[in-house]
């Protein structure tokens, strides 16, 4: 028999999470945090379970991100910001390095750590990412960011019971 985790909503009972905002276009990373406080608790997790963490801009997320995880006081995180294109191609930089750096992390410390930052050509593009037409990309963050850490769960206890039993 074929056995699967993880097809449904995960079950985020229990978990602790830090979401890092971005201050750079808070007009938007506001929304994206509230979709990420909305679906956490959505999903189960204690509003006393949920901290947040401002931070300057996008490229800080991934060095906030790091110290997070170096606590091991989370079960999952999610780091969300905007960046808006410019006349310059600093957006580019911008946003290639926190992505590497948000995956870095997550690779690092075996911890979910979703990447919320929206990419953008312009404010109107931003502006249906954080709740608009296109949804809520914070709120996708953290339901990315719990889905992995329940399925981590399962899979840690798996190997706790396989522990136990040898």
């Amino acid at each position: 028999m074929v056995q699967t985790f993880g097809e449904s909503d995960p079950d985020a009972r229990g978990l602790r999470v830090a979401i890092i905002v971005s201050m750079f276009n808070d007009q938007i990373t506001r929304k994206l945090r509230d979709g990420a406080i909305e679906t956490a608790t959505k999903l189960g997790v204690a509003e006393e379970d949920i901290e947040v963490y401002w931070v300057p801009g996008a490229f800080e997320l991934p060095l906030v991100a790091q110290r997070l995880a170096e606590t091991g006081d989370y079960d999952a995180i999610a780091a969300l910001g905007c960046v808006i294109k410019g006349d310059t191609p600093h957006d580019v930089y911008v946003a290639t390095e926190t992505a590497r750096g948000i995956m870095d992390v997550s690779r690092e410390y075996g911890l979910p750590v979703a990447f919320g930052v929206i990419t953008t050509l312009n404010l109107a593009q931003a502006e249906a990412r954080a709740g608009g037409e296109v949804g809520n990309k914070g709120s996708e963050a953290i339901y990315a960011a719990l889905h992995a850490a329940a399925v981590l769960r399962v899979i840690d206890d798996r190997e706790s019971a396989t522990e136990v039993a040898t």
